[in-house]
């Protein structure tokens, strides 16, 4: 299996994406999922807990495609990264060992959402930024794995101050995948905030983050 962008910017875009969602989870996945020419790139940022995966978030980036294709795959990022750096042009062959990992089972809705409000592309940028800082402050090096993975769903699994409010992990996702940037955002700038039952999902122009 293969995916041909339309240009080498069109990979380019995939490399930065992977490379993103690798630095926020070394050992991740990526599930690719195609029908036409609309490339849908799904990864896990945070896993969330228990059965249904409560506090799970999914970022989610749309890309174009030169030529259609079928395909609905997950594979690690560290695979995929190794086949995105000895591919120079526009083509990219799919690595052929796929994982399971519990968040790709969980398929968000496509349609019916709510828009329920939206928040300041500023205070998505501040959020990420003051939880991560408190991740790092309040995890000292000899902390275990269980001590540092309870801060984490401490943090990301609060609700922010904005209205509306939105799971501070959300945040997190959008910062850590580039969907918001400091210096690159605009004064004014807006995530836009949808819902669909359990569903909560912040939109920009670059990308979405899917949280249940």
């Amino acid at each position: 299996m293969e995916l041909t962008f339309p240009d080498v910017q069109g990979l380019d875009d995939l490399r930065t994406y992977v490379a993103r969602a690798k630095a926020a989870d070394d050992d991740g996945a990526i599930r690719l999922q195609a029908q036409g020419q609309t490339l849908a790139a799904y990864v896990g940022v945070l896993p969330g807990s228990g059965l249904m995966a409560e506090g799970v978030v999914i970022g989610l980036r749309a890309m174009p495609l030169a030529a259609p294709a079928h395909v609905d795959v997950t594979v690690s990022l560290a695979a995929l990264t190794d086949r995105l750096a000895r591919e120079t042009g526009s083509t990219l062959p799919l690595p052929p060992m796929t994982v399971n990992v519990a968040w790709a089972a969980m398929a968000p809705p496509r349609g019916g959402w709510e828009r329920v409000g939206a928040v300041t592309a500023e205070d998505v940028y501040a959020v990420a930024r003051q939880g991560i800082e408190e991740v790092a402050s309040g995890a000292p090096s000899d902390a275990g794995g269980a001590a540092v993975a309870a801060l984490r769903k401490h943090v990301w699994g609060r609700l922010t101050t904005t209205t509306p409010p939105v799971p501070a992990g959300g945040a997190f996702a959008a910062y850590v995948l580039g969907f918001v940037k400091g210096d690159g955002v605009a004064p004014g700038s807006e995530v836009t905030v949808w819902a669909h039952g359990r569903w909560t999902r912040l939109s920009t122009p670059t990308g979405h983050v899917l949280i249940r």
